[in-house]
């Protein structure tokens, strides 16, 4: 098959088994290296905080256990709602700050590299999976809550991922604000869609 002809069925339905069975194993795969990648800041980290500390792994582990039970029938609007958020806003984060450490002068490495084409992957499924989402206003503020506790803790408590620079610690908060700003919004309008 042409590749714009898979992409274009990807995006009309994601929901293909086709498409779940990859997107489950490469998020599955994804998340045991990115809780290896946290592995030092775990270390240093409580356990009773690991969860705000592991951002984009924890978003990918959703959208595998998403794509999970998908394939087991079982239907969640919250977990694809907490999972396309989670991968969205973690994933745009991440391209950010890595794109401003090359801008700065940093070296472009392939474990960089890596790491921006994955977070750049996990902006396009979550937004290929929530972009027709419709989601109750509960959810939506459930989300949007969740997302608000974890920058007031990540950014409060040092518990943000580490950087890729000392002084990058305003884009980084920026960007995360911004993000819970505007996918909470995006949340409302998908709870004011018609039925």
């Amino acid at each position: 098959m042409h590749p714009v002809t898979l992409w274009r069925e990807l995006w009309i339905n994601p929901w293909q088994k086709r498409f779940i069975i990859p997107l489950f194993m490469i998020n599955f795969l994804g998340s045991i290296y990115g809780y290896y990648w946290y592995s030092g800041q775990i270390a240093e980290t409580p356990s009773s905080v690991w969860l705000f500390v592991t951002d984009s792994p924890l978003a990918t582990t959703l959208l595998a256990i998403m794509a999970a039970l998908w394939l087991l029938g079982y239907r969640s609007s919250l977990l694809v709602a907490l999972a396309g958020t989670a991968c969205i806003k973690y994933g745009l984060w991440a391209v950010v700050l890595i794109t401003d450490f090359w801008a700065a002068g940093g070296g472009v490495f392939p474990t960089e590299v890596m790491l921006w084409m994955s977070h750049l992957g996990m902006v396009l499924e979550g937004w290929l999976f929530l972009r027709r989402l419709r989601v109750t206003l509960v959810i939506g503020v459930g989300i949007a809550a969740w997302m608000a506790l974890n920058d007031i803790v990540d950014y409060s408590f040092g518990l943000h991922p580490y950087l890729f620079l000392p002084g990058q610690f305003n884009l980084a908060l920026a960007t995360a604000v911004i993000m819970t700003f505007t996918l909470s919004l995006l949340l409302l309008v998908f709870n004011t869609r018609r039925r």
